[in-house]
């Protein structure tokens, strides 16, 4: 497993507007899509290619497109909200969606939901949620897609913990992770220190 903490200025600016507990509902899922475009880019630069015949207005030609079809997946309901960015950049990725909530007084994850697309076993399947926090809910949803038949598994969330990473390092040492930031710690109540908050009830509105 690889752990990669993308070191970028507009990312890091972007993100700080998210932090900021004055920043609207508007402009936190602003923030939330452009990240996401960013993350998409750094993220797939190195997606296997495949080479194809085209013709360009001079000439014949050989081009590339991706080898893979890609499918995101987001941990309902906070998850939803990188799909918007993810999409501008793969406009062709087809979409798997699994719902979990947490338990606020065990912090245990417990699904409600799960459907995904065809061919998901050859596909690579990028799980997005803002927040990886326990890993709880990372590692059930990378759990269930693996039931799937999936084997090319990549997590992306804007915010981590350590507690989070060195869980899903032990549980899925075979699933690459991507981060915005890794943050401090957990507090008593398992919010990422210093984090942005509750991701799904700042981005719907719902605090």
């Amino acid at each position: 497993m690889s752990v990669t903490i993308i070191d970028h200025s507009l990312i890091k600016h972007k993100l700080s507007i998210m932090r900021n507990k004055d920043t609207s509902t508007y402009l936190f899922k602003q923030a939330l899509d452009e990240i996401a475009m960013l993350m998409a880019y750094e993220v797939s630069k190195n997606f296997p290619l495949k080479l194809i015949d085209i013709e360009t207005p001079v000439c014949k030609t050989t081009g590339y497109e991706l080898a893979e079809q890609i499918v995101l997946v987001p941990i309902l309901r906070a998850g939803i909200g990188l799909v918007d960015g993810f999409r501008t950049i793969m406009p062709n990725a087809k979409i798997g969606h699994i719902g979990m909530y947490r338990d606020e007084e065990t912090l245990e994850p417990h699904e409600y939901y799960a459907r995904f697309p065809k061919g998901i076993e050859n596909s690579k399947v990028i799980i997005v949620d803002p927040m990886l926090a326990t890993g709880g809910s990372a590692d059930m949803a990378i759990e269930d897609i693996k039931k799937r038949g999936a084997k090319d598994i990549i997590l992306v969330c804007l915010v981590g913990a350590p507690e989070g990473v060195k869980f899903l390092q032990k549980k899925h040492p075979d699933v690459d992770i991507t981060l915005a930031a890794l943050d401090d710690h957990l507090n008593e109540n398992g919010y990422i220190v210093p984090g942005l908050g509750d991701a799904g009830d700042r981005l719907f509105g719902t605090d």
